[in-house]
């Protein structure tokens, strides 16, 4: 079927006399199952939307943290510590690319050990290598070049540019959305299946209504708009429901935790809060689509 003539039969089924689409039982089973299938699939689409909104913000946020920001690690004995230290900070802040380079105190290795080891660790009784942060420029520096110039000065010190971490960030990120897409396709099916059902169940309730009416004249196309109407307009309601349920959901969730909590911040922000209210016009899409192959299927095999 032609696009053109898709749009032409979507005209033609709003377009219609409102009265006709009494054929359609308004209550019972099947304006029940479709408001209901309608609602919880927006439901659940809403959240998929925003699981996946928010696994790409979290990702960007942590590899723009780590984009900038490298690491130094120097594990010697005790009594070189100090001198290859103060070695490796000679070196970093005469390389080109780096901003700030800073060997990391106790206190900060304390604050970095406490969530894993609690706050009363005492770091000066073990044997943890010492640490330091350094910062990138915008241009970045040469990392191969700065790894070989503290191989030859700096035995005990390995550079860490945080590489390694922001690839599987990205990697998860991209599955994670792709999950998401695959939620909304198969959110998508379901919501068709289920309409699909109630359409095929409510012509089965008319046969008899439909058989009078094509007695006194009724074609087949006005028939099935009537159906596709209904069902259509069901499908809409019931996903705005469904919709606006979601995002009050969502917008009840933890809000960002600016420590960087992972379970904080999973819900919708700035603009992002507007996508959900794409999915009402696409559930009354595929109420459409779903009562129109069903109606004009069922209305031939009844012929």
């Amino acid at each position: 079927m032609r696009p053109s003539q898709v749009i032409s039969d979507i005209v033609q089924t709003f377009r219609m006399d409102p009265n006709g689409d009494r054929v359609v039982p308004p209550t019972g089973f099947t304006a029940r199952l479709t408001l209901f299938s309608s609602a919880a699939m927006a439901f659940l689409a809403v959240f998929a939307m925003a699981l996946s909104l928010a696994t790409g913000r979290l990702a960007d946020r942590w590899s723009d943290e780590l984009a900038r920001t490298s690491t130094l690690r120097i594990s010697v004995p005790e009594g070189q510590m100090q001198a290859q230290t103060t070695a490796a900070l000679r070196i970093l802040e005469t390389t080109e690319g780096i901003a700030e380079a800073r060997a990391l105190t106790s206190e900060d290795q304390k604050a970095l050990l406490a969530p894993w080891f609690g706050p009363d660790l005492a770091v000066e009784t073990l044997p943890i290598p010492q640490l330091i942060e350094i910062v990138e420029t915008d241009d970045g520096y040469d990392a191969e070049n700065l790894r070989l110039r503290l191989a030859a000065e700096v035995p005990g010190a390995v550079l860490d540019d945080h590489t390694r971490w922001r690839k599987p960030l990205a990697q998860a990120a991209a599955r994670l959305r792709g999950l998401a897409f695959v939620s909304m396709v198969l959110i998508a099916l379901t919501t068709g299946a289920m309409i699909t059902l109630a359409a095929n169940a409510a012509l089965s309730a008319n046969t008899q209504v439909i058989r009078v009416l094509r007695l006194v004249g009724a074609q087949d196309n006005f028939i099935a708009r009537a159906f596709i109407r209904r069902f259509t307009l069901r499908g809409l309601f019931g996903a705005a429901i469904g919709t606006v349920a979601g995002i009050l959901a969502v917008a009840l969730l933890p809000k960002a935790d600016t420590a960087g909590g992972f379970l904080t911040g999973l819900g919708l922000q700035g603009w992002h809060w507007l996508w959900p209210f794409v999915i009402p016009p696409l559930a009354a899409i595929v109420a459409f689509v779903a009562t129109r192959l069903a109606a004009y299927r069922t209305l031939k095999e009844r012929s």
